[in-house]
């Protein structure tokens, strides 16, 4: 199982914050896992979007990332404010 933390809109969008699951064989980095969720959801491809950045176990990785059993991962939204 994973943890899936959504931040920003993307709380709105999922409707929880965070939750666990368990990856299916088929999801093996973080392409895969938006392109899983976003299926599976039907989200009309708001995890897609390029600027959401994902972090995986608190650290900012570059994409496409090898996701595992007991990884922590954030979708983290653009922030805007001046």
């Amino acid at each position: 199982m994973v943890e899936i933390l959504y931040f920003g809109r993307l709380m709105d969008v999922m409707g929880c914050s965070q939750e666990r699951i368990a990856l299916p064989d088929s999801v093996r980095d973080t392409d895969g896992l938006r392109r899983w969720l976003d299926a599976e959801r039907i989200l009309s491809g708001a995890l897609l979007e390029p600027t959401v950045r994902i972090a995986v176990n608190d650290a900012i990785v570059p994409e496409p990332f090898a996701v595992s059993d007991g990884d922590s991962i954030a979708f983290l939204p653009p922030v805007g404010g001046g």
